[in-house]
């Protein structure tokens, strides 16, 4: 169980591909609270896709963005999914953590790989040469670290992942 003020954001971290979204926006509405998907912001806030934000300027400048995107959300009280990367920046988890509660959305890799048949055009932050499963074992220990804690969504619907995470709220 997590000690959790109402005026505090509900951050969601995890792998691409997990429903960091799809339950961000059910939780919103359950607890009646705005909701903001850092991807979305960031696409809204550059006029382009993640996907050509990538191609166009990089991985290292897409987290540099990325980063000062998710350190300027100054809100209270909202629901935040935040992009799978984000992790890879301190500052940002940092600043995410000052603000509320971190909960790591957990799903093993097999059951990722076969949700993401999109993932080169999905703005998902890997090497080129990188597999999926390397990236899940170099992000994994990152959400760990920065997680208050960590549920784990293998054969849970969205509304029982939402149940668990409220019992970890109270």
């Amino acid at each position: 169980m997590i000690d959790f003020q109402k005026d505090r954001n509900i951050v969601l971290i995890g792998m691409p591909g997990v429903g960091k979204s799809t339950i961000g926006v059910i939780l919103a509405k359950v607890l009646s609270r705005d909701f903001l998907d850092t991807d979305v912001y960031i696409q809204s806030k550059e006029g382009r896709s993640l996907q050509e934000i990538i191609d166009q300027e990089g991985l290292k400048r897409f987290c540099e963005l990325e980063e000062r995107y998710v350190i300027s959300i100054a809100g209270k009280g909202l629901v935040i999914a935040t992009g799978g990367s984000v992790i890879y920046s301190d500052l940002a988890m940092r600043h995410l953590r000052s603000q509320g509660v971190v909960l790591h959305l957990f799903l093993p890799v097999h059951i990722l790989e076969k949700r993401l048949s999109n993932l080169l055009t999905r703005g998902v932050v890997k090497k080129s040469s990188q597999t999926f499963i390397e990236l899940y074992r170099e992000r994994m220990p990152l959400y760990e670290q920065y997680a208050d804690t960590t549920v784990d969504c293998t054969g849970l619907g969205h509304e029982e992942v939402i149940k668990v995470i409220l019992t970890r709220l109270k």
